[in-house]
């Protein structure tokens, strides 16, 4: 027999003006949330955000997402430490960036259903921007839990809700550092490798384009509102192009 909680259902069904977000990120966490402002402002992007103070500053989920990424990145070390005791700390590090990845982020963001709350100028953000915002709406999420339920409260979302998701022995094997690789080849054949960035503002938005030159030929490119992402994604055209060249 199923008994229902009054305090869930009178949230779920009595508070009319959030209603319907009660209901969808009580879906996603399991939990009903006490600070529904935390979590409505956690899925406002910049592009959709209004001033708020008159130094330009907007409710957007910049914020949150700056301690979210925090505390994501402190339970996950913690998850690493415990789960591999005798992995030295290059391992972990590499692990941990692995797992908090933009591009791993942005899947987990789907995997939650994240993409269709996060509130956004469709309009005003390119079909690749779109494609970035959902990991940082997940992190701003992250940080709307921390402050609404503690860090034990963000802990076992992260842990239940994310890590549950990821094959993390899998991940041991997967390449991510493109960069890294581009380097060690760059230095091993003596060949002159430079990285040439260029900062481009699109629709109020801060884009890092990465340009990937070996001996002063361009031969890799890439934007992205993460320069870490944008120096990985042109470091990987670049290693295509080589292997091209080389075959």
């Amino acid at each position: 027999m199923h008994f229902k909680n009054p305090l869930t259902d009178y949230y779920l069904t009595r508070v009319s003006k959030h209603k319907s977000a009660y209901r969808k990120i009580h879906a996603i966490t399991g939990f009903v949330p006490r600070n529904i402002v935390c979590y409505l402002q956690s899925l406002r992007h910049q592009s959709a955000a209004a001033t708020v103070h008159e130094n330009g500053s907007r409710d957007s989920n910049e914020r949150l997402e700056y301690l979210g990424d925090s505390v994501i990145n402190t339970v996950v070390a913690d998850y690493l430490f415990k789960k591999y005791p005798f992995k030295s700390e290059g391992f972990l590090t590499e692990m941990r960036s692995k797992i908090v990845s933009r591009e791993s982020l942005n899947e987990l963001a789907m995997k939650l259903g994240l993409n269709h709350l996060v509130n956004y100028d469709r309009k005003m953000l390119g079909a690749q921007l779109r494609n970035t915002i959902f990991g940082n709406a997940l992190e701003a999420f992250i940080g709307a839990i921390y402050l609404d339920r503690g860090y034990s409260g963000a802990r076992k979302f992260i842990l239940h809700k994310l890590i549950t998701h990821i094959d993390v022995d899998k991940l041991q094997i997967t390449e991510t550092n493109f960069k890294g690789r581009l380097i060690e080849w760059a230095q091993k054949n003596m060949r002159q490798l430079d990285f040439e960035t260029e900062e481009i503002i699109h629709n109020r938005q801060k884009l890092f384009n990465i340009k990937v030159f070996v001996d002063k030929k361009n031969i890799g490119e890439s934007e992205n509102l993460s320069k870490k992402k944008a120096e990985q994604m042109a470091a990987q055209k670049a290693l295509e192009t080589l292997q091209a060249i080389i075959v």
